[in-house]
């Protein structure tokens, strides 16, 4: 169920004896996952836009995977643009496009 903000309420859990949902708990779904495919093919690359990534204070987490055919980078964050993502990347030399899923 989602309340009027968009975050999502999990009635189980209220209804489970001493459990209680804290604000951390409701900030972490609201929370989006982002996919790009990037040209990133290296360790020694991701070195280089990890800077760039780690300077972002609503990217809570990211990783790329580099065994998938199109150099996957998945960031967990809230309320970040998929285009500044892309530009990020951009500045940095890397081609960088977003996954529709």
């Amino acid at each position: 169920m989602t309340d009027r903000y968009g975050l999502e309420i999990f009635r189980s859990a209220c209804r489970q004896p001493g459990s209680r949902l804290s604000t951390t708990d409701l900030r972490l779904k609201n929370m989006e996952i982002l996919i790009f495919t990037t040209s990133v093919e290296k360790p020694e690359q991701i070195r280089e836009v990890r800077p760039l990534l780690t300077s972002v204070p609503a990217i809570t987490g990211w990783n790329f995977d580099l065994e998938d055919c199109d150099n996957i980078l998945r960031i967990e964050a809230d309320d970040v643009s998929p285009r500044y993502i892309e530009s990020l990347l951009q500045t940095a030399g890397f081609d960088c496009r977003e996954l529709e899923y």
